[in-house]
């Protein structure tokens, strides 16, 4: 006998069809099936029955009237979200195969994060074009909060940096490629610059570049300012931009935690310092993230070679 899964698979395989998920999607949008039905050039009870043929299929309620409009419910938003992912693997689809038309090896987006942004990255991608040297490449640089949702979606194939918490762990594969300390860096011209021995109240006086609130090492900065007798900076530039980071702190006598292996070659050149005191906390994997190997083009599966391999190569911290 059929278990329910099984028979609402065939039952979908055989009944389901692309315009019945781009109106999901739309309605899911729009909060409405008016303004979805309009969107998609169709009537409103078409749009209706589609809906309805949907969940007789999925044997679920996909969404709910309230004051607010149509709402999704649990059931309608799981089913948005794999919508989206297949309309994002046929997007990809058609680009990769444009890109073989147009003579490139291939196409593959990566998210990056600051930890893998000056090492990891660059030595992985000229890894990678040493082997496809005509693979279309697109970097796309954030946060976690902005990353791991374009990746579950498929708009992204692959996100290197830190490790991202519990929180974006559903449906995406992990893999740990090296464990990173966070350095405390300043200018050349600090008064703290090249001073042994330094404890948590020797930075007091002065203020900090912090990186933005969504992110995990504020998080841990933030806890351990209030430990420290609720301190607050008498100064806070908020920016993830490790480019006016750099000439910011060339300029002013601020303090920013980065990750070991970012602020390294500035250091080694003289361009920034690294302050004698070590950071209690913000230690952690950085690593790769993706939806699964086997839903890696060959292409991508390639660039996770290189990562690996570059990873290898970058000296422990």
């Amino acid at each position: 006998m059929a278990t329910r899964h099984t028979r609402i698979v065939e039952r979908v395989l055989t009944r389901l069809k692309l315009k019945q998920l781009r109106l999901l999607v739309a309605v899911g949008k729009h909060r409405s099936i008016q303004n979805a039905a309009a969107e998609m050039n169709i009537s409103q009870p078409a749009a209706t029955k589609m809906i309805k043929d949907l969940e007789l299929d999925f044997e679920v309620q996909l969404f709910e009237r309230t004051n607010r409009g149509v709402v999704p419910t649990v059931f309608g938003e799981t089913l948005i979200r794999h919508g989206k992912l297949i309309f994002a693997q046929v997007g990809n689809a058609a680009q990769e195969l444009d890109d073989l038309m147009e003579g490139s090896s291939g196409r593959v987006v990566i998210g990056t994060l600051l930890a893998a942004s000056p090492r990891l990255l660059p030595i992985a991608v000229e890894r990678t074009m040493a082997e496809r040297p005509n693979l279309a490449l697109k970097i796309i640089e954030g946060t976690n909060e902005v990353l791991m949702p374009a990746l579950r979606s498929g708009e992204i194939d692959l996100v290197v940096g830190r490790l991202p918490t519990h929180r974006h762990r559903d449906e995406i594969t992990q893999e740990k490629l090296f464990d990173e300390c966070i350095v405390a860096v300043v200018g050349p011209q600090h008064p703290l610059a090249g001073q042994p021995g330094l404890h948590f109240e020797d930075l007091k006086p002065y203020g900090w570049i912090m990186p933005p609130l969504e992110t995990t090492l504020r998080r841990q900065m933030d806890r351990f300012f209030v430990d420290r007798d609720q301190f607050h900076p008498p100064t806070i530039f908020e920016s993830l931009s490790y480019l006016t980071n750099r000439a910011i702190l060339q300029h002013r006598d601020l303090i920013s935690l980065l990750p070991a292996h970012v602020p390294e070659q500035d250091i080694a050149s003289g361009t920034l310092a690294r302050l004698d005191w070590t950071v209690p906390f913000g230690s952690g994997p950085v690593g790769v993230s993706h939806r699964g190997i086997d839903r890696l083009s060959p292409a991508g599966a390639e660039v996770l070679a290189a990562l690996k391999a570059a990873a290898r190569t970058l000296s422990p911290h």
